[in-house]
């Protein structure tokens, strides 16, 4: 479980380096060059989508994302443990109606052959590596839901040793 877990953490991971050398690459070009990569701005549009939706995945998992914990840090360990329950079974509704609909709309970019400007390459794909990663949120979602609910020694919020052991 933890190298499929870990996989999508990596592949998140190269998704953001996808995007900061689309990045550089481009500003480089048009600096020093003045030229511009075809399609540059669509291809960094999609891939900060793709981003996106893989991030979600790594930080749910986690724990990793904003909170707000002034009621949380103010109960004991039982409670703590219920709200996070609570809280990631709350994510877990979010996220998988948001997989819902995000699937609805790959469909219609590919029903509506949308493409990008210059070179008319299909977008729809871009739109399906996205889903995918909104879809390792949800799984990811709920393992951690199943982890805090039966696993007594999870409390959901990995340490600094438990992150440099995993």
């Amino acid at each position: 479980m933890d190298k499929f877990i870990d996989t999508i953490e990596w592949i998140a991971a190269g998704f953001v380096g996808l995007v900061a050398l689309d990045i550089f690459v481009s500003v480089l070009l048009r600096y020093f060059f003045a030229v511009s990569i075809p399609d540059s701005y669509d291809f960094g549009k999609q891939l900060l989508g793709i981003l996106i939706f893989w991030g979600i995945a790594a930080t749910s998992y986690r724990g990793t994302h904003i909170t707000v914990d002034l009621v949380w840090s103010a109960v004991g360990p039982r409670a703590k443990r219920c709200i996070d329950i609570f809280a990631t079974l709350v994510l877990l509704f979010v996220v998988t109606v948001q997989t819902i609909m995000l699937f609805d709309k790959v469909r219609l970019t590919r029903l509506d052959h949308v493409e990008t400007y210059d070179l008319n390459i299909p977008v729809w794909p871009f739109a399906l590596v996205a889903w995918l990663g909104d879809v390792s949120a949800v799984l990811l979602i709920a393992i951690r839901t199943w982890r805090l609910i039966f696993s007594p020694t999870y409390d959901g919020h990995p340490t600094v040793t438990q992150q440099a052991v995993e």
